[in-house]
């Protein structure tokens, strides 16, 4: 190797290199998902350990084999965290196409040296951009290579299951560490609530804009129902993908990607001068939310100790997950009516920047849990939930017996079972089965999702029927969900009171038992019927049956769940309510527009007979949410055991420090 020491003509002063070591936060966490990989030979991992904190870091970066070792671009000269690490330690390790090594004797050559490892394209790049400095290092034994499949083949003479033991404690060390208190938990709770606020709005605020939309932008309308379709795909088909990341790559980092997500989808959905913009806007927002919506339940899990300050912390988020289709609906009014419909998009703009901003400063950090992200398990579920949400969404505008709805679903279904498959075989699942094993934990999930379906029909027909049948205008039907927020803060509020002296199986059961209540009643409406007799007392008994069913299913379904799990385990609960969401809009849509059709055929044609076909069908559409309803209650009552409280989580360090 040549001794003269070459010169990079990349200069970066320090704000300049701060700036880029923040952009890396973001950005590193995505290369790592490809870099390493059997097919990718541009990008490796290189593991190094930090001078001052002692713990092991992975940076995706440039590489390439020459000789008996590597070479490396030094792009930013000795200012490189990793390159003062590795030349600190005199070692590291590297994993480059699929294969594992451990590199020493660090030493810095010139162009001329590391110039016959690199294609032309990039060598032409590096003379572009000046990087005339490269870092060799030299592969020595003593790291078994992975072979194709990821698993190391161990040397002779020692014991595997001591190997497998080792590997075990040398992650369980890098992953776990003492947590400290965030310096105020009460704006930590703040950030966490907010963002589950501007998630949930997004699903309902949008509705009321929709005529006004569609007359600005000049929407077919047939393409109407992207706008909505397009969030709601994105945002189901990705959150389990988005709540494993958070546990690999740490919660508060994908918090912040999350946010930032939602921001530049918003702010592209206000800006939108096209339909196919404001689609992919939506689009963009929902991926956003995947992120966002189970990286903030597990920051909750993290930052709040099991006990009655998780309870009371619980009680908000589930309140603003419950009661923000409400609140959605009458911002929508509000907004559309006063302002312009590209307002509901901005809105989030100035909110998202402030979460990205006070995310580092509240939230604590957790580095998350090394390994591998299963990407034939996230490719599998992300294009199965996708398909499921895009079928039941189409039910609502088309019918079930239609050849593409048809063709979703049997896709859908047969995606989900191979991702059922794979999971149960491989080595690093996105989900591992066993978090089903928790009979609390798998009866939250079933009632989760029957409540989703529930509320998010009786939202969408209610609107329908107080628009349609009484006359309301957007505001008024806005305000008219008022009362449903408030009595969900009520439930939320006394079951987070007493769910740690009575367990979950009592406001569990109760909750669901209320809501059919509300649903059976609200079933009982007529064309001629008067909102404070007929529909606000209903509403009321609704949601505070709701209130209690989220608090408690949220408190279970992070209760007693492994630390690096946790962001799955959050994950699988949205799902539940956003497949139930879709789902339940799906069968009462087909109900109500069954029976009116029925309804219609066998009268003449009048208005006053119009509203009351109308009435029939959204009257057996509230019948069959509150059987959901019924569903949900005998789901947690086989399920879920007799006043045992949510256990003690166990310790949620995973790296986690103070922000």
């Amino acid at each position: 190797m040549s001794n003269t020491r070459p010169t990079n003509a990349i200069n970066l002063g320090p704000r300049a290199r701060r700036v880029v070591r923040f952009a890396a936060r973001f950005v590193n966490p995505l290369v790592l998902l490809v870099a390493g990989r059997r097919w990718m030979p541009v990008v490796g991992i290189l593991y190094h350990r930090g001078r001052r904190t002692g713990r092991e870091y992975a940076t995706p970066i440039g590489m390439r084999r020459l000789g008996d070792g590597f070479v490396i671009p030094r792009t930013f000269s000795d200012n490189a965290a990793w390159y003062r690490n590795i030349r600190a330690a005199g070692e590291g390790r590297i994993t480059y196409l699929g294969r594992q090594y451990r590199v020493v004797e660090p030493e810095v050559v010139d162009y001329a040296t590391a110039r016959p490892a690199f294609p032309r394209y990039e060598l032409a790049q590096f003379r572009l951009i000046g990087i005339n400095e490269y870092l060799h290092l030299r592969a020595v034994p003593g790291l078994p290579a992975t072979r194709g499949g990821g698993e190391r083949s161990e040397p002779e003479g020692r014991d595997v299951n001591q190997m497998q033991q080792e590997k075990t404690k040398m992650a369980t060390n890098i992953a776990i560490a003492p947590r400290s208190t965030p310096r105020n938990s009460n704006l930590a709770l703040v950030v966490i609530a907010l963002a589950q606020l501007m998630v949930v709005l997004d699903v309902a605020i949008v509705n009321v804009a929709l005529p006004s939309i569609q007359r600005e932008l000049h929407f077919a309308a047939t393409d109407l129902e992207w706008v909505v379709n397009a969030y709601a795909i994105a945002f189901g088909g990705l959150l389990l993908f988005g709540g494993r990341t958070g546990d690999l790559f740490g919660r508060r980092r994908m918090f912040i990607i999350g946010a930032l997500m939602f921001t530049a989808g918003s702010l592209a959905g206000g800006l939108a001068t096209s339909s196919t913009f404001l689609i992919a806007a939506r689009a963009a927002q929902g991926v956003g939310a995947a992120v966002l919506a189970p990286t903030a339940l597990s920051l909750l899990a993290a930052t709040f100790p099991q006990g009655a300050e998780r309870n009371r912390a619980l009680g908000v988020y589930s309140a603003v997950s419950a009661g923000g289709g409400a609140v959605g609906l009458l911002l929508g009014g509000i907004i559309t009516n006063y302002l312009s419909w590209r307002w509901i998009m901005f809105v989030n703009v100035p909110i998202g920047l402030l979460l990205a901003l006070a995310a580092p400063r509240v939230l604590i950090r957790g580095e998350g849990k090394p390994g591998r992200l299963d990407l034939p398990g996230a490719v599998t579920v992300t294009a199965g939930i996708s398909l499921l949400v895009y079928g039941l969404a189409r039910v609502a505008t088309h019918d079930w017996s239609d050849s593409v709805t048809r063709a979703a679903l049997v896709i859908a279904i047969a995606l989900l079972a191979t991702f059922v498959l794979l999971e149960s075989r491989g080595r690093h699942p996105l989900m591992p089965l066993r978090i089903f094993a928790n009979r609390n934990r798998s009866g939250a999930y079933g009632l989760s999702l029957a409540i989703g379906a529930a509320l998010s029909g009786m939202l969408f027909l209610l609107t329908l029927f107080l628009q349609n049948v009484l006359d309301f205008t957007p505001l008024q039907a806005g305000f008219a969900f008022l009362p449903t927020a408030l009595g969900v803060i009520v439930g939320a509020g006394l079951t987070s009171r007493l769910i740690g002296r009575l367990g979950p199986r009592v406001p569990m059961t109760t909750g669901a038992l209320l809501a059919a209540t509300g649903l059976f009643w609200l079933s009982a409406v007529t064309a001629h019927a008067n909102y404070f007799t007929d529909v606000l007392g209903p509403l009321v008994v609704l949601a505070i049956g709701l209130g209690m069913a989220f608090v408690s299913t949220s408190a279970t379904a992070i209760s007693a769940v492994q630390p690096n799990e946790s962001g799955l385990a959050s994950a699988l609960l949205n799902v539940g309510r956003q497949l139930g969401g879709s789902l339940g809009i799906a069968i009462m849509g087909t109900v109500a527009t069954t029976v009116t059709r029925n309804q219609l055929a066998t009268t003449r044609f009048s208005h006053a007979a119009l509203n009351g076909a109308l009435t029939a069908g959204f009257s057996s559409a509230f019948e069959v949410a509150g059987l959901i309803a019924l569903a949900g209650f005998v789901t947690a009552l086989i399920l879920v055991r007799h006043r045992q409280a949510p256990a003690a989580v166990a310790p949620l360090a995973e790296g986690e420090i103070a922000a």
